[in-house]
């Protein structure tokens, strides 16, 4: 038996331990699950840090490799090496705006750190195009700073999904981008333990909002990101932190935030495996989540997601491979799949689901 951060599961561990949410001790997973890319997503989905394992063999733990996955075949590609090149300027330049912010307040400019974005956004040839980059950006792990980035330019998709204003889009772009300041001020160690945090430990990884929102508050900034440095981590249906807040009271860019912050995390590369599936991370939302975010937020999200994949060939968690033919908006996670001659829907077939997007 041993102890593992969440990031570095794989399918086919198994948990030696029931899994347990933070907020209110609702079992999660029970003691004796095989992990598979759906609970691993479902963990990540509740935050949780680490969890218990039987003692894997070696080869279980090492970096996979699978070539014919489309992530690998896109990062072999021209424009993925310039857009790998351009997010790491990106993340140089947010590193050093974030050490003025947090050094000396009055040389912090916004606008320098916010223009390397744009500028990524605007050469990407669709939001489509977008998320798949994001997605296959497998030399990096889950550090702050690159999941400040991605979750600025996943908030500035989903303004444009939801037919903001252009004034309003920067606004929440640079909430996306700041919204997870404050973890920069938790101690390292409680970040990156390896074991499991006590009680005391999770109360100050909980305090994080609270310190990012007084980081920002003295500066120029608008108040809706500064509030969704307080309020990602609350949700509509009251359960989130630090104050528990209910729909109406949360700041909707803070509600659009959340919904990036989520999604960012359930599907990013790690070093030892391919991005978890889109589908994967939709179908959390819908069995787990719908309630806890602004409903024409998140609709607006999935379903363009799920529409820019349409026509897509995918691979089943059985080995079958087919086309994505219909969105079924009920279930947006399960669509119907042409597979040779026969069509399958998968709203009947509930122990099938899209295991990756080839």
């Amino acid at each position: 038996m041993k102890r593992l951060i969440t990031k570095k599961l794989v399918p086919g561990m198994v948990l030696s331990d029931n899994v347990y949410a933070h907020d209110n001790n609702q079992l999660i997973l029970p003691k004796g699950c095989v992990l598979d890319n759906q609970a691993i997503t479902k963990l990540s989905f509740y935050s949780v840090l680490n969890v218990l394992v039987e003692d894997p063999p070696e080869e279980m733990i090492s970096p996979q490799d699978n070539s014919r996955s489309y992530a690998s075949r896109l990062r072999q590609t021209q424009e993925f090496i310039e857009f790998k090149k351009d997010f790491e300027d990106c993340a140089s330049k947010f590193k050093a705006g974030i050490e003025d912010l947090i050094n000396d307040k009055e040389h912090f400019d916004i606008d320098a750190i916010i223009s390397p974005i744009y500028a990524l956004v605007r050469k990407s040839s669709s939001s489509s195009n977008l998320f798949d980059m994001l997605h296959s950006l497998r030399t990096y792990d889950d550090a702050t700073y690159v999941h400040c980035i991605s979750v600025a330019m996943i908030c500035n998709i989903l303004g444009q999904w939801l037919k903001m204003s252009d004034d309003d889009i920067l606004i929440l772009t640079e909430a996306g981008l700041l919204h997870d300041i404050g973890k920069l001020l938790i101690p390292n160690e409680i970040i990156t333990k390896p074991s499991g945090l006590s009680s005391d430990e999770y109360s100050v990884v909980q305090t994080h909002p609270a310190q990012g929102f007084l980081i920002l508050t003295d500066l120029n900034l608008s108040d809706h990101v500064k509030n969704a440095a307080l309020m990602h981590h609350e949700r509509c249906d009251g359960t989130g932190y630090p104050a528990h807040l209910k729909g109406p009271q949360i700041d909707f860019f803070a509600k659009c935030v959340s919904i990036a912050d989520v999604y960012d995390a359930m599907t990013s590369a790690r070093v030892y495996r391919d991005p978890l599936c889109p589908f994967i991370a939709i179908e959390m939302f819908e069995s787990e989540g719908l309630q806890k975010y602004d409903t024409n937020a998140i609709m607006t999200f999935l379903q363009n997601i799920v529409n820019t994949y349409l026509l897509n060939r995918v691979r089943l968690n059985d080995g079958r491979e087919g086309e994505i033919i219909f969105i079924n908006r009920d279930h947006l996670s399960r669509p119907t799949i042409k597979i040779e001659n026969d069509y399958l829907d998968l709203t009947q077939h509930p122990e099938l689901y899209i295991e990756e997007i080839l």
